[in-house]
């Protein structure tokens, strides 16, 4: 594990060029692949930022025991772009092209054989994923409500051509034929319903075709796909009390799994903190006041800048108020939203007591434009035929951009 750090360390200082280089080789001596990803420019570009940002979150993830179980549900979820054996084999031959011409005279031997090893360890896993995959590899989604709050958030109602199976906190990918070859991942709003549909909560980002065709273009009776669900914000415990902070669009899978204890109530009190630039970025409060009556087991924090305030304030206040409560050592926290907050979050609530293996939440890379609040972590491979969301290096080592 060491020769790669040390190596991607050599790469890290000139990813531009090492980016550049591997789709150049890629197209070039596989240029039938050049189909699959997005034609645009701007696409493309953020495409060569999430690139180095798979290798960054690859790197970083080597030796955690996670990383092997999420290429698998990557490689399941891949099916979808029906990503062949052979596709993996061109990437990896020009991932070490375009090591090697980064590298320069670091580039050994015995780099080469630890990058080989590595790259085929994640092949394998990604592959097995594909093949144990036992349901569809997309299902065809019919929008039948849109509802839009204020001018950058959406709200999809889906019914899916078939049973869509999922877990109330999971994702889903979503394509739509407006932004052809691009797929995002957005949250589900909702616990499973009788009636097989889900919600999607989307934000506008600026320069984001997919997320902007979805707010402001999509309509009734149109169509989408939605890839293999996925995510790892799912109930753990029963017996544990539970805090639950959610920012911006992150309501989403936290509302599902409100809407999970409303079936079957805890025994424990329900902590729910709700974090929003303004009070008007509060698009379901009702239904948030009619579960604070309705429930006596749950307890509402509202949390927004004081009017007229940034809205990085809310953050702040939200340090407050997770300061003002006590009993962190025995909550499980269950956080949603956009990444650098979750970052941010995390590293408080450490602060604030809570035990290690009890902060759950998906793990996103800090994002740039073209990155939703509701996507998925990065995994090497992640790149392949997927949105970029720019992310060059390790957050631990530079100040994180804003989502």
């Amino acid at each position: 594990m060491r020769i790669l750090k040390s190596s991607f360390a050599v790469v890290e200082r000139r990813a531009e060029h090492a980016v550049k280089y591997f789709y150049s080789h890629l197209f070039w001596h596989n240029p039938a692949i050049r189909e699959l990803f997005p034609s645009a420019s701007h696409d493309m570009q953020r495409q060569r930022d999430r690139l180095f940002a798979a290798l960054t979150h690859v790197i970083a993830h080597l030796e955690h025991e996670s990383l092997r179980g999420y290429l698998h549900d990557l490689g399941r979820d891949h099916r979808k772009f029906l990503t062949r054996p052979e596709h993996y084999a061109a990437v990896g031959a020009s991932l070490l092209a375009a090591l090697a011409e980064t590298s320069g005279a670091a580039w050994t031997p015995s780099v080469e054989k630890a990058w080989a090893e590595a790259y085929q360890v994640v092949a394998d896993a990604m592959t097995a994923g594909a093949a144990t995959g036992e349901d569809r590899p997309w299902w065809n989604a019919e929008i039948v409500r849109h509802l839009t709050y204020g001018t950058d958030v959406g709200v999809l109602t889906l019914r899916p051509e078939a049973p869509f199976p999922y877990r109330p906190g999971q994702y889903a990918s979503v394509s739509s034929e407006r932004v052809p070859r691009t797929w995002r991942a957005y949250s589900i709003g909702n616990a499973p319903r009788p009636d097989g549909t889900l919600d999607l909560h989307v934000s506008r980002i600026e320069q984001g075709r997919l997320s902007t065709a979805l707010v402001r273009e999509a309509a009734p009776g149109e169509m989408l796909r939605l890839g293999s669900a996925g995510g790892e914000l799912t109930f753990r415990r029963a017996d544990r009390p539970v805090s639950l902070i959610a920012a911006g669009t992150g309501w989403a899978p936290v509302r599902a799994l409100l809407e999970e204890l409303a079936a079957h109530p805890p025994e424990q009190d329900v902590r729910l903190f709700v974090v929003a630039r303004d009070a008007a970025h509060l698009y379901d409060r009702p239904l948030i006041e009619a579960y604070a009556a309705a429930f006596r087991w749950l307890g509402v924090t509202y949390i927004t800048p004081a009017p007229g305030r940034h809205r990085n304030e809310a953050t702040a206040r939200l340090a407050t108020a997770l300061g003002h409560r006590g009993l962190w050592p025995d909550q499980d926290v269950y956080l949603s939203g956009p990444p650098v907050f979750v970052d941010e979050t995390v590293q408080l609530l450490r602060s604030l007591g809570v035990r290690p293996g009890r902060i759950f939440h998906d793990t996103l890379p800090a994002a740039g434009a073209g990155h939703g609040p509701a996507g998925r972590p990065l995994g090497f491979g992640e790149w392949f035929l997927h949105r970029p969301a720019p992310h060059w290096l390790d957050p631990s080592r530079r100040a994180p951009r804003n989502a």
